[in-house]
C-alpha cells in the first residue's frame, strides 16, 4: 500500500481478532479523528476477518462512542454468525482500554431477486467545469485536505437557505481506484447539509453513520474518476437531527446510501 489514504487506514495483525493502528491528525475535526476515517478502519479490520471476496460489504454501522486522541489504537473484532451466503460481524475500537467505537456490518454474496431504481442522479455540471472547494477559508477542518470536491448542489453553508441540501463531485486528493473503504470516507467526508440552512457555524458530533453498499466494488476503476455525493436533512429535533445520503458514479450507478443522526451544537 502507497496512497496516503491506504497508509493511514493500515493495521498490523495482531492476532486472529486485534488489529493495531494509529490515528493521524492528517484526519483531525475538532475534538478528534474524523468519523468516516475512523469507519474505513473499522471496515478494513473487518473485511480481514470475513475474509471472503465472493462477500462483498453490503451495510456497516459505526456508533461512535468518544473521539480518540492522537496515537495507537486497537481493533478487536468477531464473527457473529457465518452464514451460506451471508456473514455479520461486529468490531470494536479501543484506546487506552476504554471504548471509542462500535461496528456492526454485513458481508453477503449478490441475490437473484426483483430489482427496481426510482431515483436517478441529479443533473448537474461535471466536476470538470467547477472549481474544488477552499480548504483554507478557517472553516473548513484539517481533514478535507485529504479530499478534492467540487460543490454543485445547494446553497453555500451559513447563509441561512430554506433547505438543508449539499452536495458535488469528490474523490481523495491523491487519485484512487474507488472502493468500499473510500466510499464509506465519502459518506461523512462532505460538509453537514444543514450548513446550507444554518446562519452561524456549529459543531455536529455524530452518534452513528450507516452505509449501505449498494453495488459490488469496484464500479469506478479510473483513479482520476469522481463520485458525486448528495446529502439532505429534513428532520432536525431536541439538539439531533438526520442527514441521507447518496453516493453516485460518475456513470450515474448508485454506489451506496447513507445516514447518520448527529447533534446539533447550539
Amino acid at each position: 500500500m502507497t496512497h496516503k489514504f491506504d497508509l493511514d487506514t493500515a493495521l498490523e495483525r495482531k492476532d486472529e481478532s486485534t488489529f493495531l493502528g494509529v490515528t493521524s491528525r492528517d484526519w483531525w475535526v475538532e475534538r478528534g479523528p474524523h468519523g468516516g476515517f475512523l469507519a474505513a478502519l473499522m471496515l478494513r479490520a473487518l473485511k480481514s476477518t470475513v475474509d471472503d471476496p465472493a462477500r462483498p460489504v453490503r451495510s456497516l454501522t459505526v456508533h461512535y462512542i468518544a473521539p480518540p486522541t492522537h496515537g495507537p489504537v486497537e481493533v478487536t473484532t468477531a464473527l457473529e454468525r457465518v452464514g451460506k451466503s451471508r456473514s455479520s460481524a461486529s468490531a470494536r475500537l479501543n484506546q487506552n482500554g476504554e471504548t471509542k467505537a462500535l461496528a456492526l456490518a454485513a458481508f453477503s454474496s449478490a441475490w437473484e431477486s426483483v430489482d427496481w431504481a426510482d431515483n436517478a442522479m441529479p443533473d448537474v455540471a461535471r466536476y470538470g467545469d467547477l472549481d474544488p472547494m477552499p480548504v483554507d477559508d478557517g472553516i473548513t477542518p484539517r481533514f478535507f485536505e485529504n479530499f478534492d470536491a467540487r460543490p454543485a448542489i445547494g446553497d453555500w453553508p451559513f447563509t441561512g437557505a430554506k433547505r438543508a441540501l449539499s452536495g458535488g463531485w469528490i474523490r481523495l486528493a491523491e487519485p484512487r481506484p474507488v472502493d468500499d473503504l473510500a466510499v464509506t470516507a465519502f459518506a461523512d467526508a462532505w460538509m453537514p447539509s444543514v450548513f446550507t440552512r444554518l446562519d452561524r457555524p456549529m459543531a455536529v458530533p455524530t452518534v452513528d453513520l450507516t452505509v449501505h453498499f449498494r453495488t459490488a466494488f469496484p464500479p469506478v476503476a479510473d483513479p482520476e474518476d469522481y463520485v458525486l455525493v448528495v446529502f439532505r436533512s429534513e428532520t432536525a429535533a431536541e439538539g439531533f437531527f438526520v442527514e441521507d445520503g447518496e453516493i453516485w458514479s460518475s456513470n450515474g450507478t448508485l454506489i451506496a446510501q447513507a445516514r447518520q443522526l448527529a447533534v446539533l451544537m447550539g
